[in-house]
């Protein structure tokens, strides 16, 4: 009797389960304590598959690290509106990320996996870089723009790994409106304000 032709029956709910196994994984481990065998025991399924789907474990973290938000919308909404009030805007958007249980796993795995191995941070750097940096730097349109938002970066990669990966105290106990009060004058000064470098 022939095989059916097309589509292995469960080939879709495989591969899924592989990318919501390694996105856990990625977000609770780090890129370089997590294997593609760990995450194949993690889905139910035979490291081989892994491999078949995703190829390399540079290829599956590529696959499954995504932003929790999609910068072609949310950077020109946060510029959008009194050029003054940018700061409170972009602190209050990505407090009200962070916030989010899923938008925190997907932001803490960047953060961790940056932070933990060198090819992990050149692929979170390109990521960053091509959907953040790039667009904030066309938004401001000004000779300085790749330091300025290369500078609110830093601010708010140090406050997610500050609050929500270290759990530093008692920033990590503030409720989130104080959280943005107390960054957007900083986030302000960095997009639009002098920055008084030598």
């Amino acid at each position: 009797m022939a095989r059916p032709s097309g589509r292995r029956p469960g080939e879709s709910g495989t591969r899924e389960a592989i990318r919501a196994a390694a996105a856990r994984l990625f977000s609770e481990q780090g890129y370089d304590r997590t294997s593609l065998r760990a995450v194949a025991a993690a889905a139910g399924v035979d490291p081989k598959l892994v491999a078949h789907y995703f190829g390399t474990k540079q290829g599956l973290f590529f696959a499954v690290v995504e932003l929790p938000f999609d910068p072609a919308v949310a950077v020109p909404a946060i510029f959008a509106g009194p050029r003054e009030e940018i700061g409170e805007r972009l602190a209050r958007f990505f407090v009200g990320v962070v916030e989010n249980p899923e938008g925190r796993r997907r932001v803490t795995g960047l953060v961790r996996a940056a932070a933990s191995e060198p090819e992990a941070a050149r692929l979170v750097r390109a990521l960053i870089g091509r959907e953040v940096i790039g667009r904030i730097v066309a938004e401001l349109d000004v000779d300085d723009a790749g330091l300025r938002a290369s500078l609110v970066g830093s601010q708010l990669v140090g406050l997610a790994m500050a609050r929500y990966i270290v759990g530093i105290e008692p920033l990590a106990s503030q409720p989130p409106d104080a959280v943005v009060a107390a960054i957007a004058p900083n986030l302000q000064r960095y997009l639009t304000g002098p920055l008084d470098l030598p």
